[in-house]
């Protein structure tokens, strides 16, 4: 869609019948108190992962900074449904070891939970009751891990767009001082699908992702990374943050180069089924 805010108007068209919720209550929000801009830190565009290509972006990781801390932050935009299929925009593997982050089938609240899972013995296993099934807006999901924590639900919390999680249907949490196995050196960490170590591109996102940022060493706090404004939650510029050895920040900024770290860690990630068109303009602050 494409929206004009003029002499205390909006005008615009409709092209893709998807519109980014947060940004129609924010210019609203915006319009109502005189703002010239609502956004005081703009995502300039966001990359388009297609699960029939399998597209996604890898890294293999080297000598972390601390595997026992860890922030991860991204905007999500799912593209479509697809029923009894798994949905991952994030993970990690290795020889031995397996992660997923993203949208899951499994939970006895039905299809579209967020999950979050370790695999050596479930070590780490949660899926939020919430359901996420809004393929119109974008969302902000964001984990913390610190697994030097006393209590066992502090070493991981999930938000989204600015929410702490607390309900799940499942809920294991690391055990105290556990490596995450997405900072583990030698794995490999993946945007755009789950990982496998049987195939590299193992449960793909349909969808779009900007403004991913992945910290090593370092739990920052949610207000780090977004902010409330007139009722809506509104990202944060997270390039002033420390990232750590391992910590990048994806912008997708070059359409030739979509796993350009921007971090300044210089931590590119390799592209896989990814083009320049994959560069697209929507994001979770297009149009403001």
């Amino acid at each position: 869609s494409w929206w004009r805010y003029t002499n205390g108007n909006f005008t615009g068209i409709r092209i893709m019948g998807v519109f980014q919720n947060n940004l129609l209550a924010g210019a609203a929000a915006a319009a109502s108190s005189g703002a010239t801009g609502f956004y005081d830190y703009q995502i300039e565009q966001s990359c388009r992962f297609d699960a029939a290509d399998t597209s996604h972006l890898v890294r293999t990781l080297g000598t972390p900074t601390n595997t026992d801390k860890f922030s991860m932050s991204v905007w999500v935009k799912r593209g479509a449904a697809k029923s009894g299929a798994l949905n991952y925009f994030s993970g990690f593997s290795s020889s031995s070891d397996y992660g997923v982050i993203g949208f899951t089938t499994y939970g006895s609240s039905g299809s579209d939970g967020f999950e979050f899972y370790d695999y050596p013995t479930s070590s780490l296993n949660l899926v939020t009751e919430a359901q996420f099934r809004d393929f119109s807006g974008w969302s902000q999901f964001v984990i913390l891990g610190d697994s030097g924590q006393s209590t066992s639900s502090d070493r991981v919390k999930i938000y989204v767009n600015g929410t702490l999680q607390t309900d799940f249907d499942s809920n294991t949490y690391p055990s105290s001082g556990f490596n995450f196995g997405l900072n583990t050196s030698g794995n490999k960490i993946y945007a755009g699908s789950g990982g496998s170590t049987s195939n590299a591109a193992y449960l793909p996102l349909d969808g779009y992702l900007a403004d991913f940022v992945f910290i090593d060493g370092t739990t920052y706090a949610i207000s780090d990374f977004g902010e409330t404004k007139n009722g809506v939650w509104i990202p944060k510029d997270p390039s002033g943050l420390t990232f750590g050895n391992n910590g990048f920040y994806l912008k997708f900024e070059n359409a030739s180069d979509l796993g350009n770290d921007s971090s300044g860690n210089n931590n590119d990630l390799s592209a896989s089924g990814l083009g320049a068109d994959h560069q697209v303009l929507d994001s979770p602050t297009f149009g403001s």
